[in-house]
């Protein structure tokens, strides 16, 4: 059995840069992943959770952007964060049809630790991301319940599982196994040393088109595949975190620069796929309530931006790859199968 499940476990790699000590966006300090999964039969679905701070993120919010590659998505909150440029509540990702469920649970999770929403300062932004499970999963039976939602967030630490977990349980990936992956990346500027973090939600992309590390493996996986989906109607959520001191117009640069690494796996952004990026910096925080005085926030120089561009490509790109080589072959609605990409590896390297 090849117990192997991410990248570098083969001995491989993606780009030049170093990696944080966990590879995962919660090498970003503060940062949480949770999930509950639910992986039953015909249900193959569930949540994830990110957590930018152990704090109060409605109180005291984070620098937040999103980037739109193809809108073919049903994602919530996002108008607010391109306006006002904060993030103020958790991430989730969900299956397509549990988005209701999962802002109807974060509102309630919000308003429980906040006491002046509603009262004396206005609503809060709830932010959940979704890719459609349903060649694996049951959509239509809505499995995903508040005490889901509310156990994703509560579980929510700085280690996390990778591959057909939480949001990821029913995923497919270039018609292979897809699910939740992570990695991170550290640079330094001017001797300090900053750390950028990404975790994607796969479920894009045809095998014939997957590339494996510059590598066209899709074509040569095609004879082994049993039962092959060539079609690209699914998404990809790509959630960047970083402590780099920069301003929502500076996030979003870095945001569009996870089309790169998307595409440096074969994906040519479908018309039926909804790749989004959403991010934030952990740098400074925003006050909800105005203070007195100006506000000053540390912001990084235009010409010092680079580094972080390389690596949000090259953590994007080693994610996707983590997501498909953590997940399992997966039986779900109506026999369907999803094989993994890690059942197949060792014949292809």
């Amino acid at each position: 059995m090849n117990l192997k499940k991410r990248l570098r476990d083969y001995g491989l790699k993606v780009g030049k840069m170093s990696t944080g000590p966990k590879n995962t966006i919660t090498d970003v300090k503060g940062v949480m992943v949770g999930h509950t999964t639910l992986s039953n039969n015909s249900v193959q679905t569930g949540v994830t959770a990110i957590i930018p701070h152990t704090g109060n993120i409605f109180l005291e919010k984070y620098i937040g952007a999103t980037h739109v590659i193809n809108g073919f998505g049903k994602t919530i909150g996002t108008i607010q964060i391109d306006e006002l440029g904060t993030i103020e509540t958790p991430i989730l990702l969900t299956n397509t049809l549990s988005i209701g469920t999962c802002a109807d649970s974060l509102l309630k999770y919000m308003i429980d630790s906040n006491k002046e929403i509603g009262r004396i300062t206005g609503t809060v932004n709830p932010i959940v991301c979704e890719c459609n499970d349903m060649f694996l999963n049951d959509i239509r039976s809505f499995s995903v319940t508040n005490e889901h939602v509310l156990d994703a967030l509560q579980n929510a630490s700085e280690t996390f599982e990778e591959g057909s977990v939480g949001a990821g349980t029913g995923m497919r990936c270039f018609g292979l196994k897809g699910g939740i992956g992570s990695s991170s990346r550290t640079f330094e500027i001017h001797s300090n040393t900053y750390t950028l973090g990404v975790l994607v939600l796969t479920n894009y992309g045809k095998l014939s088109d997957f590339t494996f590390l510059g590598t066209p493996l899709g074509e040569r996986l095609m004879p082994l595949i049993p039962s092959k989906v060539e079609s690209d109607k699914g998404s990809i959520i790509m959630v960047v975190a970083t402590d780099l001191p920069v301003s929502d117009r500076q996030l979003k640069r870095i945001l569009k620069r996870t089309s790169v690494g998307l595409s440096k796996t074969g994906s040519f952004i479908g018309n039926g796929s909804g790749d989004i990026a959403i991010g934030f910096s952990t740098a400074n925080t925003i006050p909800h309530f105005s203070k007195s005085g100006l506000q000053a926030l540390s912001q990084l120089h235009e010409d010092e931006i680079d580094q972080s561009f390389i690596a949000v490509a090259e953590a994007t790109e080693e994610a996707i790859l983590n997501s498909l080589l953590s997940a399992n072959t997966t039986i779900g609605r109506d026999g369907n199968t999803l094989y993994s990409l890690r059942d197949y590896i060792d014949q292809l390297i």
